[in-house]
């Protein structure tokens, strides 16, 4: 055994590089492996409430939180702390004449109680904006549902929604929620969907004409507006399986977090 050690030991020795060049590779690998990982991009996600018909969509909210967390996104969630518009029984889709909720406590059941009142969002500490749907973004955060082309949107949306426009950072909406963006930038490009019905694939088709009543321009599929650093996706406007509404925002959700340039 000694014999073998003695043959073996000095063809290891020439192997392997003097030990000051060994540490200098080692240190080099250590360096590479410790070093700090590129910050994410920092993004506020505005809600309206929690249900599809009387707030924020769950699913929708729900998906972009997916993909920004794959994004490597570090994420705020916002909401004006404000009466909802009503409250709607989701077992009947009628509202409850006795209930009234407040947007930013029903929002927080979706930000697992981590919320912040709207009113604190400053543009300046983020990098993107994002609105999901739901009827909240047109019951809550504006009245669209009411007042359509005449509506008027809740006054610190209007201001955030200026202030990420204002400062070229990017904004990303979904399903409804592009409304918010047609009322309040000039001549923005949105989709909203389909501009027909097409047999009640897209239960929701006339919102369009109200787009173009805004002053907007609406295309009828997913849309990046480049000059206005505004992405846009139809989600649940459209009848469809689910996966495809999730793949739609996270297609959304990845273009706004490259708009950032993080």
């Amino acid at each position: 055994m000694a014999a073998v050690r003695a043959l073996v030991a000095p063809r290891l020795a020439s192997a392997l590089p003097p030990l000051s060049g060994r540490h200098h590779a080692l240190s080099q690998r250590a360096a590479l492996h410790s070093s700090a990982p590129r910050p994410g991009a920092r993004v506020a996600l505005v809600l309206s409430g929690c249900g599809v018909y009387d707030g924020t969509e769950i699913h929708e909210a729900s998906a972009i939180l997916v993909h920004l967390s794959r994004g490597g996104a570090e994420v705020q969630i916002f909401a004006p702390d404000v009466p909802q518009m009503h409250v709607i029984d989701h077992t009947k889709g009628q509202p409850s004449e006795s209930e009234s909720r407040n947007v930013l406590a029903e929002s927080a059941r979706i930000a697992r109680g981590k919320i912040t009142n709207l009113a604190q969002l400053n543009a300046a500490n983020h990098d993107a904006a994002i609105f999901p749907g739901g009827f909240g973004a047109a019951k809550n955060l504006s009245t669209f549902a009411v007042d359509g082309k005449d509506c008027k949107v809740n006054k610190e949306v209007e201001r955030v929604l200026k202030e990420f426009h204002g400062a070229r950072k990017p904004i990303g909406l979904c399903c409804i929620a592009p409304v918010l963006a047609a009322k309040v930038i000039k001549g923005v490009e949105v989709t909203v969907g389909h501009e027909q019905e097409e047999g009640g694939k897209w239960p929701y088709a006339g919102t369009a004409e109200a787009i173009k009543a805004l002053g907007a321009k609406h295309c009828v599929k997913a849309h990046v507006d480049q000059k206005n650093k505004v992405v846009t996706t139809p989600a649940f406007m459209c009848e469809t399986a689910l996966h495809h509404v999730h793949d739609g925002i996270g297609a959304m959700v990845k273009k706004v977090l490259e708009l950032t340039g993080k």
